[in-house]
Formats: C-alpha cells, sequence, structure tokens
C-alpha cells in the first residue's frame, strides 16, 4: 500500500497571508500550479489559495488591493505522509479538493494533489 510520502511533492510553494493576492496570482502563474498552502511566519499552514478562491474573491472584492487572507480558504483539512494514499484519495474525490497539505508534527512537509495520485497510477 502506498503512502502520501511515496507520491507527494516535497518542495511546496507557500506564500504568505500579508502577500499581495496579484503577487500570488504571479506565484501561481508563474510556476504553473493551482494553488498554495498560506503560513504564517512560522511556517505553519494557515490557510490554502487556490484558483477557486481567487475567482470567488474577484466578484465580492478589490482585487488590486487585496491580500491573501481575504481570499483563502481558512478551514484547512490536512493528512501526514504516513497516510494511506487511498484515504486520501477518497477524500479529494468526496470533498473536490484540488490538493492537500501534509503535516508531520505541525510542520508542512509536502504537498498532494490530484495530478501526484494520477501519476502514482503509472508506477504501479
Amino acid at each position: 500500500m502506498l503512502k502520501v510520502k511515496d507520491v507527494m511533492t516535497k518542495n511546496v510553494v507557500t506564500v504568505k497571508a500579508a502577500l499581495l493576492l496579484k503577487d500570488a496570482i504571479r506565484i501561481l502563474v508563474g510556476k504553473g500550479i493551482s494553488g498554495v498552502p498560506v503560513v504564517d511566519d512560522f511556517g505553519k499552514v494557515i490557510g490554502i489559495l487556490s484558483e477557486k478562491d481567487i475567482m470567488n474573491y474577484m466578484f465580492s472584492g478589490n482585487l488590486s488591493a487585496a491580500i491573501v487572507s481575504e481570499a483563502m480558504t481558512k478551514n484547512v483539512i490536512s493528512m501526514t505522509s504516513e497516510t494511506d494514499l487511498d484515504k486520501v484519495a477518497l477524500l479529494i474525490g468526496e470533498k473536490k479538493f484540488r490538493r492537500v497539505p501534509i503535516i508531520d508534527n505541525g510542520k508542512l512537509v509536502g504537498i498532494i494533489s490530484r495530478r501526484d495520485i494520477i501519476r502514482s497510477l503509472l508506477s504501479e
């Protein structure tokens, strides 16, 4: 049985809550990713910013002056690196998430996305 640690992305792009939203958008576009964990000054995950969050915010707020914390999802569901891959795949499918941060002992150690899970099917 594969574990999350076997397929997760370990070098995680993150942003801070006080970053201008337009700068976070530049990071997403520049890195070719659809979302990032939002971390505090100690590296603790305090939110997730996704393309969906940005799309929802653009209809209700001022994008040019907004900061990440205004648009991010604050209730973050995470898993550990020892979680069975099928358990996180089920969570992603049921909740319609695109990614789940992986946290061990309070520290962000990776992120797993739909694409990571699908890619793992090729190696089986």
